[in-house]
């Protein structure tokens, strides 16, 4: 009996390579998924599933995994304001765990034998693959034919033209891969620790020069409306955004990190709509939510990103940081203004029916309605006190040896 392999499958080199070589060179029968997490048109995908049946599988599935996508990761990492060393939005990272999760269901669906990906040997993908299908698909084999055999790319295309494959084997000088939470490029100019990425390099060009000012209004942190236009789904108003601020370069950035397989690298990426989402979102929780939930929040999104972009997306205490990111959210709803202009934004404020900014207790620095200058002065002397004790015991033990 022939066994069955699902193959995640993007259209590229690597896993059309690996299609050939599972059915024809290995016997095995090919089942190709492809997992749309923001970044293919319909017209891609379309071409991706003939490509498909071209190189012979036995079945293709798109699934198309945007809102999903949205709900079970993107919603939390805009709870959390997530960006990985200060600087990235997991723009990547996050969509493989997704497209993971969906192939891992799709291998109990069809009752394959075995789960192939197309991730080398050199990068963070195949961690989070592998562990993703050691945990939701114990026991069933994994297959990593680009990784076991060492393959360059130049073989691999050889080895297609042998078999009579029909594709564009020409490289562009960038590797972009596209998503709903940003895009990530890869070119001569990230693999050193010096060097910035060319503007012909960037997948939007900047075409606006005016500036504009932009309303976002969130519901319980999620981003519902754009200048009062309303979305039936947030990830529908990520998209929108993406299509306003992007054309300004906004959210162009170059991330370096530390990989999960333990050596740094550098990534330039564009996520216009995820920056001034994530500032914008910030800028009101900063109004709304008290001293204390901020801090907690921070420290929990923090572990959070860093859990998340190491593949850990199954660990059940992801489920409980969840939890806390999502009730944390209940007064968070108002409306964020924010100016865009080339290669850069401002968050200029926000109005909220939750501000605690509220006049009605005071001004900062000017003046104040719910207390006397006499309740400060002995408040300072008792918020202190502690202090005080451990400086006066230090002296006069000081003095004593």
């Amino acid at each position: 009996m022939v066994k069955k392999v699902v193959l995640g499958f993007s259209g590229g080199l690597d896993t059309s390579y690996c299609v050939k070589y599972l059915s024809e060179d290995i016997g095995y029968e090919v089942h190709s998924i492809t997992v749309n997490t923001g970044g293919f048109s319909k017209e891609e995908l379309k071409y991706i599933e003939q490509h498909a049946h071209n190189l012979g599988v036995k079945t293709h599935t798109t699934i198309d995994a945007v809102e999903s996508y949205y709900e079970s990761i993107i919603r939390f990492l805009i709870y959390g304001n997530v960006l990985k060393n200060n600087t990235y939005p997991l723009s990547v990272s996050a969509e493989r765990l997704s497209q993971a999760l969906h192939v891992a269901e799709h291998v109990k669906t069809i009752n394959a034998d075995a789960v192939a990906h197309g991730s080398t040997g050199a990068g963070n993908d195949q961690v989070r693959f592998d562990m993703i299908f050691h945990i939701m698909i114990p026991g069933i084999e994994i297959l990593t034919p680009i990784r076991d055999l060492k393959l360059s790319r130049e073989e691999e295309i050889e080895y297609l033209k042998g078999k009579q494959v029909d594709m564009n084997f020409d490289k562009s000088m960038y590797s972009i891969n596209k998503g709903l939470w940003g895009t990530s490029v890869g070119g001569q100019e990230t693999l050193s620790s010096k060097g910035l990425l060319p503007e012909n390099a960037w997948p939007t060009q900047v075409t606006k020069t005016e500036s504009e000012e932009i309303k976002l209004h969130f519901e319980k942190g999620e981003l519902r409306k754009i200048n009062d236009k309303s979305f039936h789904h947030p990830y529908e108003a990520i998209q929108h955004l993406q299509s306003i601020a992007a054309p300004y370069g906004i959210g162009r950035d170059i991330h370096v990190g530390d990989t999960i397989i333990g050596i740094k690298g550098r990534v330039g990426f564009e996520a216009a709509a995820p920056m001034v989402i994530i500032k914008a979102h910030h800028a009101l929780e900063k109004h709304v939510l008290t001293k204390w939930q901020l801090i907690w929040k921070d420290q929990l999104a923090q572990f959070y990103g860093n859990w998340l972009h190491e593949g850990q997306i199954l660990d059940p205490v992801m489920r409980d940081i969840e939890a806390y990111l999502e009730i944390s959210q209940r007064n968070v709803t108002g409306d964020v203004f924010v100016q865009l202009m080339p290669y850069r934004f401002q968050v200029i404020g926000i109005e909220s029916p939750y501000d605690l900014m509220n006049n009605k207790f005071g001004k900062y620095g000017e003046m104040n309605s719910g207390w006397t200058g006499e309740e400060v002065r002995g408040f300072s002397k008792i918020f202190g006190n502690q202090t005080m004790i451990y400086h006066k015991v230090k002296e006069d033990a000081n003095a004593k040896y």
